[in-house]
């Protein structure tokens, strides 16, 4: 009898816990896969910059941000797709895999997690941050911290050809997601799609990611970069 009373209590509990509206869990879902994918991907680029060099390169960053993509997408992927950014659901909704009245909500989700994420990266590595740079968080020169969490131009870059460097990525980028995840196409392994994703992430972040960082995804630099505005970096970070 005790038994089924704890079973029944449990039972109870679960249903009182559970989350039942499912634009909530599309949204949570969404929001811990962008600060899954921000927390480890910037996590890489700090442990880099601030080790100078000893603990990372451009290689581990490549490697390290494309992992985080795919961990970020097992997470995510089974409740609300794995967007984890703005891009794919712009493009979900514009060919009818997402319902436009979601799309605030999901990039509402997807800021909040990047920003959370920065967060983490920030408190992890705060004493580090600290030493790097004797306390002073710059956005420019020898010592600068602000693009460990967001991507910033080549001084050589103009406005036209980092336009045309976004543009081109993140063309790519939904290009490749949509032939990946394209069951009429050579589709790959149910349950690998997210290997194949951080393969994709790897391609490009070597290929095309000198002039400006190779972000392809709002959420992933407007979310941490607001988070540097208002941690100690300064409004400088939109400059």
């Amino acid at each position: 009898e005790e038994a089924k009373m704890s079973r029944k209590s449990k039972r109870s509990l679960k249903e009182k816990l559970a989350l039942k509206n499912s634009l909530v869990k599309e949204a949570l879902s969404e929001f811990l896969g962008t600060f899954i994918l921000i927390a480890l991907g910037c996590g890489c680029v700090g442990q880099a910059v601030l080790s100078r060099g000893a603990h990372g390169g451009p290689m581990t960053v490549s490697v390290g941000f494309a992992m985080a993509v795919t961990i970020a997408v097992y997470v995510s992927g089974g409740v609300s797709g794995g967007h984890i950014n703005p891009a794919v659901s712009l493009a979900m909704c514009v060919t009818g895999r997402l319902k436009w009245t979601k799309l605030p909500i999901y990039i509402l989700a997807q800021l909040l997690g990047a920003f959370v994420g920065a967060a983490a990266v920030f408190g992890i590595y705060y004493d580090a941050f600290m030493e790097y740079s004797n306390g002073n968080l710059e956005v420019t020169g020898p010592n600068a911290t602000a693009h460990i969490f967001a991507t910033y131009p080549a001084p050589y870059l103009s406005l036209i050809n980092g336009f045309a460097d976004q543009v081109m990525s993140t063309a790519v980028l939904l290009l490749a997601i949509f032939a990946i995840f394209d069951t009429r196409n050579n589709n790959v392994p149910k349950g690998l799609e997210p290997i194949a994703v951080g393969l994709l992430i790897i391609a490009l972040t070597c290929s095309l990611g000198m002039n400006s960082g190779c972000a392809m995804n709002p959420a992933r630099d407007l979310g941490p970069r607001l988070f540097t505005a208002i941690a100690g970096w300064g409004m400088e970070v939109f400059t």
